[in-house]
């Protein structure tokens, strides 16, 4: 009697774990999509100021991903767009106040960059490719990941910046007083500075990924 060996079905690729890690790396939007260059440039002159902005937008992204997935199917296309607008400009608003509530100095120092989250390529993206056309699920995984690899992108720029320009990280001092404050840093140039640091850091270890 010949045994009969059934193969075992393959296994469904875990589709919510590679959203989420493709906003971390594939397609980081500030390394990779580079979009949102206004506030990664703006408000990165300090780490705190860079934590602040990346939560932010993380917040908005996921809110109103989890919404525009929830009313794709209620949406008309012909106003697809300014509905969108209008439910990202809701999260934007609740943010907005809830900043100023815990912090009326970091509120200032993000100035009108909160308001500007609204016209964020990064969010109305996500939006119209990925929330309006998959589940809830879905839509939270690729927010997450895109949210937190904005958040890191951010950070990335500010930890340096805040470290050259100001000796100090997170408002702490991080080098003697002996240490030459990088003054270029902490103004709009040194902005485009550590990005290019970073894009060329970030490609460089890409490539030899890659390669490997």
């Amino acid at each position: 009697m010949s045994t009969v060996l059934e193969k075992e079905p393959p296994k469904k690729k875990d589709l919510s774990t590679d959203e989420f890690i493709k906003g971390l790396w594939k397609e980081n939007p500030v390394f990779v999509q580079v979009l949102g260059m206004c506030p990664v440039l703006a408000v990165t002159n300090t780490a705190s100021n860079a934590l602040a902005m990346g939560l932010a937008t993380a917040f908005v992204l996921l809110m109103s991903n989890i919404l525009i997935s929830a009313l794709r199917n209620f949406i008309p296309k012909q106003v697809r767009i300014s509905s969108y607008i209008l439910i990202i400009a809701t999260f934007v608003t609740i943010i907005d106040y809830v900043i100023q509530a815990i912090s009326v100095e970091l509120h200032k120092s993000l100035g009108a960059f909160i308001s500007l989250i609204v016209v964020n390529c990064l969010i109305l993206s996500r939006a119209e490719a990925f929330a309006s056309k998959n589940t809830i699920g879905k839509s939270i995984m690729d927010a997450l990941g895109m949210g937190v690899g904005f958040t890191f992108g951010l950070l990335c720029l500010g930890v340096v910046r805040e470290l050259l320009g100001s000796k100090s990280l997170f408002g702490f001092q991080v080098f003697p007083d002996q240490f030459q404050d990088w003054i270029v840093m902490i103004l709009p140039a040194g902005g485009f500075f550590t990005l290019a640091f970073w894009l060329l850091v970030f490609n460089i270890f890409k490539s030899k990924k890659t390669s490997s």
